[in-house]
């Protein structure tokens, strides 16, 4: 690639960031070209759709948390692990408004430009719910879909104005109800 057209995709990245952070995942690609300075036929030709822009976003963040399931299963108990994961995926998909919508319809869509992150980061917080169960200290009756329907929840919670004030005791009570040995 030559160093303008890095330049403009790395430019892109930014700025669709903050705008997808601002606007939300359905963010107009005209606003973001003219944010970043570039017609849209730049944009189109480095991300051909808007899913194609949030993958390329988002797939840092997700391997990001894909490595995190995997260092916090060896260094912390089963029930923190599993915390620890959650909350961070929580935090991390916050970070872009609106996110969370693509992110479920790409886990039932093969051909979605998101699907094999969002898969992978999803197995990964499977093995730690796993882990979890095997140590009892987990309810047995959840799988990974349900793992990853309950945090896209909290996710899409920090979203909505209003309800971030409550973020924190919103996640302590779905971890209330993950989770073996906590009150509710």
């Amino acid at each position: 690639m030559r160093a303008d057209a890095r330049a403009n995709r790395d430019r892109l990245l930014v700025v669709a960031g903050d705008v997808i952070t601002e606007q939300g995942a359905d963010a107009s690609m005209r606003d973001i070209a003219r944010r970043a300075g570039v017609g849209l036929a730049t944009l189109l030709r480095h991300f051909p759709t808007r899913e194609a822009l949030l993958e390329a976003l988002l797939r840092t963040s997700f391997d990001e948390l894909t490595a995190r399931a995997a260092e916090v299963e060896t260094a912390s108990s089963p029930e923190d692990a599993l915390k620890l994961w959650l909350r961070d995926f929580v935090a991390r998909t916050t970070d872009y408004r609106g996110v969370v919508t693509s992110m479920m319809r790409a886990i039932e869509d093969p051909e979605s430009a998101l699907h094999n992150s969002c898969v992978t980061m999803r197995a990964a917080g499977t093995r730690l719910l796993n882990r979890a169960q095997a140590a009892d200290v987990a309810r047995a009756d959840l799988d990974g879909a349900d793992l990853f329907a309950l945090a896209s929840s909290l996710a899409w919670l920090g979203d909505q104005p209003g309800l971030e004030p409550r973020a924190e005791h919103l996640f302590e009570v779905v971890m209330s109800a993950i989770l073996t040995n906590r009150a509710s």
